[in-house]
């Protein structure tokens, strides 16, 4: 079990560390989702977040998708060297 998982690890690609450069990305992903919420067909459904135009759901689906989103990038920039 253990050579299988070494073996499995050796193929793993490189991954950043966490700096405020990837925590911004991060951030301007899930910002950029959130305002993406309002378009959506049903935004309002379900209990109501204060200051916020769309309800919990819709901030909580949106902040998944930010970070989906985000992470995505993050990933694809360090396969190009970027990072």
């Amino acid at each position: 079990m253990v050579s299988y998982l070494l073996s499995i690890a050796a193929n793993v690609p490189l991954t950043p560390i966490w700096t405020p450069q990837v925590a911004g990305i991060i951030a301007a992903s899930s910002i950029v989702s959130l305002l993406l919420t309002t378009k959506i067909k049903y935004p309002n459904v379900g209990a109501k977040m204060p200051l916020v135009p769309i309800s919990i759901p819709a901030f909580v689906g949106a902040m998944c998708f930010g970070h989906i989103l985000g992470i995505g990038i993050v990933l694809g920039l360090t396969n190009i060297g970027a990072f």
